[in-house]
């Protein structure tokens, strides 16, 4: 096989990891969700190892973050400190101090369901891509998003560096810093840095030029 080829497709693989990993996390409750088996995976993690292996993220960046995750998991997942952080930055019903939708940050009314995910959504249908949720479920869920990204990786490789340099490196880094500076548990300060760290490293490793909006919140 062509050396490049194999790179090609190592990297496609790393996003994918990326998005598989991550992406749950972001989604999940971790008492009630469907994550539990991930969130049990990183409580016993080799923080050093994993570090050395993760990609497109600094190592002692990734080390710094996973060792905050896994800080956070240090007092069991059935600790409801991790639980009802998961939910008032995720799930409410107090307005969320990071909400995890795109179109927040750069729609001028600040709402969900704005510009940006009605964007999204014609880009998917224009690409025959189904939506991973119901209807009443905004498509820029930062989790959806991380999710739909290794997806594409995986089946629709062609169209993945619009995805990421329209839809979804615009605003990630903006709301990630937001999520770390709002979480007041390491876990999910961890998980924002470390999502970020990736995100990043795969839009240098891509060579993506992002038009970046302006922020509204």
């Amino acid at each position: 096989m062509d050396e490049n080829m194999q790179d090609g497709r190592d990297m496609l693989e790393g996003i994918a990891f990326v998005g598989e990993t991550l992406g749950p996390f972001f989604l999940q409750d971790p008492k009630t969700g469907e994550a539990g088996a991930a969130f049990q995976a990183l409580a016993a993690l080799d923080v050093d190892a994993a570090a050395a292996e993760w990609p497109f993220a600094e190592e002692t960046e990734a080390h710094g973050d996973l060792a905050l995750m896994k800080e956070g998991l240090a007092r069991g997942i059935e600790d409801d400190d991790l639980v009802w952080e998961y939910r008032r930055l995720f799930v409410g019903p107090a307005p969320k101090p990071a909400p995890p939708w795109g179109s927040v940050y750069t729609d001028r009314e600040c709402v969900v369901f704005g510009e940006s995910t009605l964007a999204l959504r014609a880009w998917m249908r224009a690409q025959g891509i189904e939506r991973l949720v119901d209807d009443k479920t905004p498509e820029d869920h930062i989790g959806l998003m991380l999710v739909l990204m290794a997806w594409i990786a995986r089946n629709r490789p062609e169209v993945l560096d619009d995805f990421l340099r329209l839809h979804l490196l615009p605003w990630s880094s903006h709301f990630l810093d937001e999520l770390a500076e709002a979480a007041e548990q390491p876990f999910y300060e961890g998980l924002a840095r470390l999502a970020k760290a990736s995100l990043e490293g795969i839009q240098s490793e891509r060579a993506l030029d992002v038009a970046y909006p302006r922020f509204y919140r």
